[in-house]
């Protein structure tokens, strides 16, 4: 009986001890898959946080503000992957932590994104705008330039219109009774003749015409009576002048040179100018 008694409870023991060691087995795997599951997900978690590093470092932007963000957020997302590195795969709050975390600066970096991609596109268009601004003013300067040229040229050839031209320039020469001569020993005064002719450009009012006689050696004959004028701001001396009111209209006029002594035989020449220009010339022969 006893021997009986004891072979059951050794039974039992032996079921019991079968129980307990599937217990353990069971409670072994459970636990050593979650491990692998709870470390399988750090190292995901680190995959991801790697590439998001890799995604910082690709962003640049051409404005200082932005970049010190970028810098401040890549230095977050280093920090993480250390925190994650020492972080043991079981401690399953600090790892949920960090995914959060990863959430976060993935939202930072897409705003980033988006910030960088507008301010490129005001870039853009701010740029173009000043390319059409510079195009605009280039193509205002030519056209100015083109204007100021165009007026240039009309000025000039109003100013060239208004100048006051001659026509029919003669010189004679005079004995003592006033009449035409030729012949050098008895000529007592030159004079010259000319015409102004008309033009409604030129400007209305007094007008002086001088002139300047030159003997046959080329030396310029003058008076007492000599007076000093400018062409163009060039100064010269002239033999003779006449002042007359000239209206636009055609007028003759005559200029007398008197007081001249010691005429030679030769070619003498007259040369007749207002302060704008040389109105012309003209030559006498005397024997």
């Amino acid at each position: 009986m006893e021997e009986q008694s004891l072979k059951k409870v050794m039974y039992a023991l032996a079921a019991v001890a079968v129980v307990l060691a599937g217990a353990l087995a069971y409670i072994w795997y459970q636990k050593s898959s979650l491990v692998n599951e709870l470390t399988l997900e750090k190292e995901e978690l680190t995959e991801q946080m790697i590439a998001l590093q890799n995604d910082y470092a690709t962003l640049s932007s051409d404005y200082d503000d932005i970049n010190l963000q970028l810098d401040s957020s890549r230095l977050e997302v280093q920090l993480l992957i250390d925190k994650i590195t020492q972080t043991e795969a079981t401690n399953r709050t600090k790892i949920r932590q960090y995914e959060r975390e990863l959430g976060t600066l993935r939202s930072i970096m897409k705003n980033y994104i988006v910030q960088i991609d507008s301010l490129n596109t005001l870039n853009r268009q701010l740029t173009a705008d000043a390319a059409a601004a510079r195009r605009e003013a280039a193509e205002s300067r030519r056209k100015q330039q083109e204007l100021n040229k165009t007026v240039e040229e009309l000025t000039g050839q109003v100013a060239a219109g208004s100048v006051i031209k001659a026509r029919g320039i003669r010189i004679e020469a005079y004995n003592a009774s006033d009449k035409i001569t030729d012949r050098s020993s008895r000529v007592v005064r030159l004079l010259t003749t000319l015409s102004l002719v008309e033009n409604d450009l030129a400007p209305k009012g007094p007008v002086r015409v001088y002139i300047r006689v030159k003997g046959p050696d080329g030396i310029l004959l003058t008076n007492d009576t000599q007076r000093t004028f400018e062409v163009n701001g060039e100064p010269m001396i002239c033999s003779a002048s006449r002042e007359i009111d000239y209206q636009g209209k055609e007028v003759e006029l005559s200029i007398y040179l008197n007081d001249i002594t010691g005429y030679v035989k030769g070619i003498y020449t007259v040369e007749a100018y207002t302060e704008q220009t040389l109105l012309g010339s003209a030559e006498l022969m005397l024997r």
